[in-house]
């Protein structure tokens, strides 16, 4: 597999990681070992689990970790709306970052589909 430095759909996840550390020093300091770090672990996760999947020998285990990081996506795009909902985050910062959470999913469920090894017709 290739470099994950040159996958578009890595850089969209570490785009998001890097806006959410900015976003969350805002949020209420005795959530810093709560929602905060459940944020940030989450959507680094994403970008962790695309590098990791390129160290990978083949494709067959390439495939696995997108969709690891779409499970730490989707679970990036609840706690911005438990974020929302508590009042931590504006109703705008959520939008804007919502998008791009949805970018990199759509981007990831098409890397799996790239690399997932090809299934024969019994």
């Amino acid at each position: 597999m290739k470099d994950f430095k040159e996958l578009r759909v890595w850089w969209k996840a570490h785009e998001l990681t890097v806006l959410i550390y900015n976003l969350t020093p805002a949020f209420p300091r005795d959530e810093i070992y709560g929602l905060t770090s459940q944020v940030r672990r989450s959507s680094a996760s994403i970008g962790a689990n695309i590098a990791e999947g390129c160290g990978r020998r083949s494709d067959g285990e390439m495939a696995r970790f997108p969709q690891i990081a779409r499970g730490s996506a989707s679970e990036t795009e609840y706690h911005l709306l438990l974020a929302k909902d508590l009042g931590f985050l504006p109703e705008a910062e959520f939008e804007r970052t919502k998008q791009k959470v949805v970018e990199v999913q759509r981007m990831l469920t098409s890397l799996v589909q790239k690399v997932q090894p090809v299934r024969r017709a019994s």
